[in-house]
């Protein structure tokens, strides 16, 4: 492998891990929430006039 490919492995790697991460952002340390649920339990409590709970917290992904 010449070193330019090895170059470019290298920062492909790191790429595709900052567009992971941008896709994919942490989520702070304890909170495990899944905001596409709690905007749905949002627009349902101002339709609905009630007041929901977002989600039980998942487990930490390990990775």
């Amino acid at each position: 492998m010449t070193s330019t490919d090895h170059e470019l492995r290298d920062r492909t790697r790191v790429l595709d891990d900052d567009i992971e991460a941008a896709l994919n952002p942490g989520e702070l340390q304890g909170f495990h929430r899944d905001t596409r649920e709690c905007a749905a339990l949002a627009l349902q409590a101002g339709k609905l006039q009630l007041l929901l709970a977002p989600p039980a917290p998942r487990p930490k992904k390990k990775g």
